[in-house]
């Protein structure tokens, strides 16, 4: 029985290692893929920004700045759609060449 016994154990282990196996391949395909971290501090750079301006929409009275803070705030969500969707166009205007 001893060489029996182990080759119950060793097959045993073999699914054992086999079903671990598959576990970590479908954690990773699960797994969202890495984002960039440029863009990932962008978009919290942005998302601040626009935090700020609702704050200062908030606490402003005068027409003329509540436009302003309104068209920032266009802007920055503008900025956020594109980064988020992965768009490589410039978020800010190319400078003009000479």
């Amino acid at each position: 029985m001893g060489d029996a016994g182990e080759g119950l154990i060793d097959q045993d282990s073999r699914i054992q290692e086999r079903m671990d196996e598959v576990a970590r391949e479908r954690a990773q395909l699960r797994a969202p893929a890495p984002r960039d971290p440029e863009q990932q501090r962008a978009l919290e750079s942005l998302r601040l920004a626009r935090t700020e301006l609702e704050r200062q929409l908030t606490a402003t009275t005068h027409e003329g700045r509540r436009a302003q803070i309104g068209q920032a705030m266009a802007e920055i969500d503008r900025r956020i759609a594109s980064t988020t969707s992965g768009g490589n166009g410039p978020s800010a205007p190319a400078p003009a060449k000479k």
